[in-house]
């Protein structure tokens, strides 16, 4: 697979970064970071979350897919597969555009944790106040 032309897009969600390669002309194979999809991310939903954007444009079954994810937690590393496949897909085919912004799959989550501030027990929660 390594001499095959490919399309690759990168995607981030909090602090994971994914690196999305995909090649068209494939048989539906994905590899997380050189593991079967369902291995690397067992729990339900996860699979078919990260596969969202190829199902929306029906190319699920025409393309190889494989994925460098680091960094995060489960969530976070999805969500960065998902926008970094929808990024390469863009560079595939730019008229999958539509789409996949109308699936909402094009737009970077900026949600992050919030610092913790000083003088406070965590980003916001205040110490109890007592008047005596």
């Amino acid at each position: 697979m390594a001499d095959q032309t490919y399309f690759e897009g990168v995607g981030r969600r909090k602090t994971s970064t994914a690196r999305v390669r995909v090649y068209p002309g494939g048989s539906g194979v994905v590899t997380v970071n050189d593991k079967p999809l369902e291995v690397f991310f067992p729990r339900i939903g996860d699979a078919d979350m990260t596969m969202k954007p190829l199902n929306v444009v029906g190319l699920r079954s025409k393309m190889d897919v494989t994925v460098k994810v680091r960094g995060g937690g489960v969530t976070g590393q999805v969500g960065s597969v998902v926008l970094g496949l929808s990024r390469a897909l863009l560079k595939y085919d730019e008229t999958l555009r539509p789409q996949l912004r109308k699936a909402g799959f094009l737009t970077r989550d900026a949600r992050a944790k919030e610092r913790k501030k000083p003088g406070l027990k965590r980003a916001r929660k205040a110490p109890t106040y007592t008047k005596r």
